[in-house]
């Protein structure tokens, strides 16, 4: 497997010609992502050709939309690997104002024709491509027909009685729902940071935290949640608090998540958090043996789930 990065004034890496294509921005990389990738592996494997993830870096609406765009849900790297578990290669188109100026039947003609060559394109239901997203499923079978280009359109994957999208899963997990979420993506979600020096307040408590900076994917809404801590390949339950701290009176939304039984330094780590459940809102405390308290029915609550 391997990855590759295309410009348009760049020639194409060989071993992405004359294959089986899915092309998406895959921010998630969710079930119905995960359906149009594992389609198109199977195709190429009956075709003895290569399957081939084509993503977008940066997201299209970064340049088109700058002050409405992201968090995402996945940071670049990490969908880069979900897609590489499911594809033989990812080629990243690199986002350009000449690459969104291309109408539908241009990028159609020029870069999945001209550049890829490609054998068979599959696609899901929501497809949008070319200046405007003028371009649909329909509008992409009838150019696949002309070219002889198969032609596979996905039926949207379901979940709970929905359809799986990527505007789903970040409404659920802005509502706090990530078991839900989990199901939708068919993994926990995961949130990746830097740890920093905080106010310390918990270690006084007695529950030392892990405050994450450098956060760059979408978090979820405010609350304690019962998750996983991933930290040099290893795995400990957490308590982690997404949001304000207003028994103290502080305002600033953090993440600060306590490794149950860890008792190591982790000040300038990477740690990631695998969210499996929420446990309860965010609230203030009439007093600080109130919230240390709730903060031990919390951790025991964790050990429960986790």
């Amino acid at each position: 497997m391997a990855i590759f990065t295309y410009a348009l004034d760049a020639a194409m890496p060989n071993v992405c010609l004359s294959g089986v294509l899915t092309i998406g921005n895959f921010d998630g990389v969710h079930l119905g992502h995960q359906a149009l990738l594992d389609e198109a592996a199977g195709q190429a494997r009956a075709a003895a050709c290569p399957s081939i993830a084509v993503t977008f870096e940066p997201h299209p609406s970064q340049l088109l939309r700058s002050e409405r765009a992201g968090p995402f849900l996945s940071s670049v790297q990490d969908r880069i690997a979900l897609l590489q578990q499911h594809v033989t290669h990812v080629l990243i188109l690199r986002t350009s104002p000449a690459l969104l100026a291309l109408e539908a039947r241009e990028f159609f003609e020029q870069i999945i024709v001209k550049e890829l060559q490609a054998k068979a394109l599959v696609e899901g239901f929501n497809l949008g491509f070319g200046k405007g997203r003028q371009g649909t499923t329909e509008v992409l079978r009838e150019f696949c027909a002309a070219q002889n280009v198969h032609f596979t359109l996905v039926p949207p994957r379901e979940v709970l009685g929905q359809p799986v999208s990527s505007s789903r899963v970040r409404a659920e997990l802005l509502a706090g729902n990530v078991d839900i979420v989990a199901l939708l993506l068919g993994r926990p979600y995961r949130t990746t940071g830097v740890v920093g020096i905080g106010q310390k307040r918990g270690a006084t408590l007695g529950f030392p935290t892990a405050n994450l900076h450098d956060i760059v994917t979408l978090l979820p809404g405010d609350g304690v949640y019962a998750a996983r801590a991933i930290v040099n390949a290893r795995v400990w339950p957490a308590a982690v608090n997404v949001g304000p701290n207003p028994t103290f009176g502080e305002n600033a939304r953090k993440v600060e998540a306590h490794l149950i039984g860890f008792a190591e330094q982790l000040y300038e780590q990477s740690l990631s958090i695998d969210f499996i459940k929420k446990i309860r809102a965010t609230k203030p405390f009439a007093s600080v043996q109130e919230l240390i308290a709730q903060i031990n029915a919390d951790i025991e609550n964790v050990k429960k789930i986790v």
